[in-house]
Order: C-alpha cells, then structure tokens, then sequence
C-alpha cells in the first residue's frame, strides 16, 4: 500500500488533515518517509544545498563558529551541534578549515541531528574522525554548558499550518482532504486563532499566514541554551521575517512538483518566518536579518574563491566561478536565502552580521 493510499484511509476514518500533519507523514513516515528512505541531495536527488555547491560555504561558516568561540574566551568544553547535517560535508569542510585554531576541536564536543538513516551513514562516513554523536531532536543534546550551532536548511522543512483570513477576525485553516483517489485542499469553519491575534491588522481576507509551532519550539530551546551559558546559533534558510502568502512547495528532480501528487517522493518545504523564531528565541539576542550572499561576502567569500581560482583551469575554474555566483549573486542564493544569528545578551557582535535584530 502506498503512502498515498494510507493517507486517503486516515481521512476516511477521521476527517481532513492539516498541513503539518500531511508534512510530517510524507517526511518521516517509517516506511514510505521522504527522509526515512533516501538520500535527496545532489545531482541524482531532488534538490542541492549550500554546502553540495561549493567547499568555501562550510569552510566561511566554520571560520565564523571559531571567531564568535574565541570571542566568548574559548570555553571548553562545548557542544557543537548542527540540525539537520545532510551528508556531512557543511561540517566536514568547517572542521577542516578550523583545524588549526588553538583548542578548538579539543574542546568540542560534536552532535548531529538527523532524522534519515541514510543520511546518518554518509555523516559518519565523512566525519568519524570527531566522534560524533547522533541524536532525534536538540533535546537530548546535552543541556548545561556553551552551545555552538548550525542549521542550514533546517527550518524550513519543520511542519507548518496555515491559515486563511476569513472575514470579520476569523480565520479558516487549510487541510487536506480526498476525493476519490485524489488528495485535494479544503478549509475548516471559521476560528479564532490566538496565535495570529497581532496579524488581522496586516493581513487581508483571502490572503494566507505560515505558523511553524515546530520551530519555535526549537528556537526557543537553543535561545534558552545561548542566552544562559553562552555560544551562538547560526541559521540560514529561504524566508523572511514574516510570514505572508502560501509558500508550501515540493521539490523532486530539481524541479518544483504538486504538494499533493507523489506524498513521500518529493521535499516539502516552506519558507521560514524567522521573525517567529527571533522572538521564540528570547532571551538570546537576534542579528539583524541578512541576505546570504551580504553575509559570504562580508566573511570574504570572494578572497577565497581568488585563492581557490590560483590553482585551477579549464572545467573546474568555470565550475567554482559558478559556485560563488550561485552562493552570493541575488538573483540566485544570495537573497532568497537569509542569515540570522542568535547570541547571549552581553555577547560582542556577530561577524558579518549586525547586532540587533528589527523590531518584532
């Protein structure tokens, strides 16, 4: 039975599911689950990320997780966690290019927090040097000391609800239904919605508004960690600082599919709103928001890729020229994709990011 035929049961039995019910199922189901039974990535998958690009990526994020641990006296131990580490390779080439700052690896301690199988085999292969372990959730990382932590592309495949404005101050959430054979979008009645209180004076009926609960829920975590014993969170998605309008999508070969269509055989993602999780993230303290292709260059991005270019001809020069392109020109990564910081109240600034974030 697929996965679709599964779904379809469920609604007969027990009526139309929301958005991060469909989400979850399609990702993480233990059979037929997107992330359960796969490897995405690269070029025989359905979508690429940052790190598959070009080494300078992890290489510029590593640099700037061993300035912020310097600037905070170089505590040790600490845990270095990423959310989400695909193959490994943003941390493989982080660990590379701070393998010769003094006390760093010797003072970290390294978790990874995956989901897929699949995906955890090809971390160890790459980073098993570091003795790294594996965890569901950023809940049983180890609590109580300085936390340095990465996620790049992360949030935005956390489950999310939406909700359409309705007249006078209701609001109809979207769910998923069936029609015969087919999955179909619907609504619910009317409700009020405590959560989106502060979004009827800015949002028009008709138009549509993400709530990720998932994600705030981490962000608030990672904000309590920082804030009480140091370290910083750096993450990097597509999205902005609120949310408006449906961003839910499905990626498969590289080419953007129909949500409903293939559920456990595409990406589903949405766009993050990370002003929700800037505030669920008080009392740490929010950068301003910044477009990835600022922040790279503002790290020396482009110094790097000279460097790199020094040794290279032919296919290979035109590939990495390409990888700086993609990585930081606005019409490709560089300002789809955002960066924010999250640091402890007294902390110096972040590098490549200024201190404060806009007001929520």
């Amino acid at each position: 039975m697929t996965l679709k035929d599964r779904l379809i049961e469920r609604i007969a039995r027990t009526g139309p599911m929301t958005v991060a019910d469909y989400m979850t199922e399609c990702l993480l189901h233990p059979e037929h689950g997107y992330y359960t039974t796969g490897d995405p990535l690269g070029g025989a998958g359905d979508f690429i990320t940052a790190p598959e690009i070009s080494q300078m990526f992890g290489e510029l994020l590593g640099l700037w997780l061993a300035q912020v641990w310097m600037d905070q006296g170089a505590p040790s131990p600490f845990n270095l966690v990423e959310l989400g580490p695909g193959r490994g390779t943003l941390m493989a080439d982080a660990l590379r290019a701070t393998r010769t700052v003094p006390g760093l690896h010797g003072a970290m301690q390294l978790h990874l927090v995956e989901a897929s199988p699949t995906l955890r085999a090809a971390q160890e292969g790459l980073l098993s040097d570091f003795a790294p372990h594996w965890h569901d959730s950023l809940a049983t990382v180890p609590d109580g000391g300085p936390l340095f932590l990465v996620a790049n592309e992360f949030f935005d495949a956390l489950p999310i609800r939406q909700y359409q404005r309705g007249g006078a101050d209701g609001w109809h959430e979207r769910m998923i239904g069936a029609d015969g054979e087919n999955l179909i979008w619907g609504l619910s009645p009317p409700s009020t919605v405590a959560a989106l209180s502060e979004r009827l004076h800015n949002v028009s009926e008709g138009q549509i508004v993400e709530l990720c609960p998932a994600g705030e829920a981490i962000a608030g975590e990672i904000g309590r960690r920082v804030a009480a014993f140091g370290g910083a969170a750096l993450i990097i998605d597509y999205g902005d600082w609120t949310s408006i309008g449906d961003t839910f999508q499905a990626m498969a070969s590289h080419a953007y599919a129909d949500p409903l269509a293939d559920p456990g055989g595409a990406d589903l993602t949405a766009h993050v709103a990370f002003g929700a999780l800037a505030r669920a993230a008080n009392p740490a303290v929010p950068s301003t928001l910044t477009p990835q292709g600022v922040f790279l260059e503002r790290l020396g991005i482009t110094p790097r890729a000279q460097t790199l270019l020094k040794g290279l001809s032919g296919p290979a020069r035109d590939q990495l020229v390409a990888a700086h392109r993609r990585l930081t020109h606005p019409e490709e990564m560089g300002n789809l994709f955002k960066v924010l910081a999250l640091m402890p109240p007294s902390a110096a600034p972040p590098p490549g990011l200024d201190p404060q974030g806009p007001a929520a």
